[in-house]
């Protein structure tokens, strides 16, 4: 009894635990108060406490416990328009951030946000779940499939608390459907695609219908005219500080921004009169350092809460940045829906003190992807990917965590039957279908090499508007194939020269296609989905 009175007393007395408690009690009049903290715990509670929660966490490393990690999704942000690419833009918190971790420069997303969300919570690809074609409507009575594992599921398997904050976008027709029944312990956060920033609704048939959920329940008229970008992070920092340290926690603030409406508070804006000209930049670029400024917010938070030491950050965007509301790839080629590099490679850091100090303020050249975050967390949460359908993700912890060549060696950007495009002249000698459709719209990736077929979007480079806006495109056959290493910008198609590698990579895309689950895209509304008769609400329906 005397070792485990010691053993509390070292758990809750340590001068950082002490130095801690001392900051919740100084800095934190504004949130609710802290339970786990509560001076009504008697000892044979702290017992208790310490032996079902203290001890399962240290499972990663000898002695070191499971971390917490926080996951910033990012939506539509171009790669030219973070500070660290050269960006006119300010985000002096995504660069420390990133300063301090590891930039992923070689990391990849899905060309649109319904199909990056379903593979991150999945760890599989989009063409699996039949979730590649376009996006989700509010109307569309589909969600991701009910019998996938999601990430938060696994993860609560090893101890972890979850909660998400922000834009879902992977369906609600069903109450199953919706995050904080699939694994999420709380849920404050929309369900569609996008919506008004001020009053958290969107327009359909011509009413306005409100879209905002703390866990089940509509409180879009309690929050409206705040700002989503400062309350996702404020409710985001609630989580922080009322939560227990000792519990892991994943924590998914999937922000609104940047996405259109491009609406943003003037302070932000107003930076940039007289830098750009352009309004649509002008009100992206103000977007784009509200949300830095939320989440230096949230790092500040974790920091005064006692979670920083063990917290690991990881920052992404969804998809490429849209060139007509504002955004900019520049110099990749193409955008948002697009299966050039503008539309599927992303920015994308790793940071936190999980990291060691020899692999911080570095750049990894590795062959990343978003499915990949799956494996890695559960790894990182000392669990394993049994019970999951087979995973297209890989761990890739040595990777990012010591710079070790990255397992990947291939992604499959997508494969969507739904989108077709006539054959041009010139592309008789890769016709044979037993290899595969090439008027089916589909990239991968092998190594170097990237291929891509039927209709692919986006095909022009354009510079940012505040170095001139020039579009430049360029005609192509079909398919396309480019030597990534050599060629980022894909200005050069190799397809004739190397018909060797064509003919490889279509083999990978018939092997794929095998796996393809062909979506079915329901854009008509249903009678039952009338949103007039669910309290002027995006509510589930069946």
């Amino acid at each position: 009894m005397e070792n485990l009175e010691h053993c509390i007393q070292f758990a809750f007395f340590s001068q950082a635990d002490t130095q801690k408690r001392n900051i919740f009690k100084l800095k934190r009049p504004n949130f609710p108060s802290i339970p786990w903290l509560s001076h009504s715990l008697n000892c044979k509670m702290l017992v208790l406490l310490l032996c079902s929660v203290c001890f399962p966490v240290f499972v990663v490393g000898l002695g070191s416990p499971k971390p917490h990690i926080i996951f910033i999704l990012a939506d539509d942000l171009g790669w030219h328009d973070v500070g660290y690419h050269g960006s006119i833009i300010e985000t002096p918190n995504i660069d420390r951030l990133a300063a301090d971790g590891v930039k992923l420069e070689n990391y990849y997303v899905t060309p649109m946000c319904s199909p990056t969300r379903s593979v991150l919570m999945t760890g599989r690809y989009q063409t699996r779940t039949a979730m590649q074609h376009h996006v989700l409507y509010g109307s569309e009575p589909k969600c991701l499939p009910l019998d996938e594992v999601l990430l938060p599921q696994k993860l609560k398997e090893n101890g972890y608390a979850t909660h998400m904050v922000g834009k879902w976008h992977l369906g609600f027709y069903k109450w199953d459907c919706v995050p904080n029944h699939r694994g999420f312990d709380s849920f404050f956060g929309f369900y569609l695609a996008l919506g008004d920033y001020f009053n958290h609704s969107q327009v359909f048939h011509g009413h306005w219908f409100y879209d905002l959920r703390d866990n089940d329940k509509m409180v879009a008229k309690q929050y409206e005219g705040q700002y989503s970008t400062i309350l996702f992070a404020r409710k985001a920092r609630e989580i922080l500080w009322n939560h227990n340290p000792n519990v892991p926690l994943f924590l998914y603030l999937s922000f609104q921004a940047v996405h259109a409406p491009l609406q943003v508070p003037a302070q932000y804006s107003d930076r940039y009169l007289g830098k750009l000209e352009d309004e649509d930049r002008r009100l992206y670029a103000g977007l784009t350092t509200c949300m830095d400024e939320a989440i230096g917010k949230v790092v500040d938070t974790l920091k005064a809460a006692g979670l920083w030491s063990n917290s690991l950050i990881v920052f992404s965007t969804d998809n490429g940045g849209a060139a007509r509301h504002g955004g900019s790839n520049w110099p990749l080629r193409g955008q948002k829906g697009s299966l050039f590099e503008g539309g599927v490679r992303g920015p994308a850091f790793v940071s936190g003190p999980v990291l060691k100090e020899g692999v911080r303020g570095t750049v990894n050249r590795e062959l990343l992807y978003v499915g990949d975050w799956f494996p890695t967390f559960v790894h990182l949460a000392g669990g394993t990917t049994n019970g999951t359908k087979p995973l297209d993700g890989l761990n890739q912890w040595q990777t990012i965590s010591q710079g070790t060549p990255s397992p990947r060696k291939e992604i499959l950007h997508n494969i969507d039957h739904l989108r077709f495009q006539p054959l041009h002249s010139g592309s008789e000698p890769f016709q044979d279908t037993s290899l595969f459709d090439i008027r089916v719209s589909a990239s991968i990736r092998m190594g170097n090499w990237k291929l891509l077929t039927g209709s692919i979007g986006g095909n022009f480079w354009t510079t940012p508007l505040e170095l001139g806006g020039d579009k430049d495109t360029k005609k192509h056959g079909n398919p396309v194939l480019f030597n990534i290493r050599d060629d980022p910008k894909e200005r050069e198609d190799l397809v004739n020269c190397r018909p060797d590698i064509v003919h490889r990579l279509l083999k990978r895309l018939h092997f794929h296609n095998n796996t393809v689950v062909v979506p079915v895209h329901l854009k008509r509304q249903k009678e039952s989905a009338d949103r007039i008769f669910h309290d002027m609400a995006w509510s589930p329906w069946e």
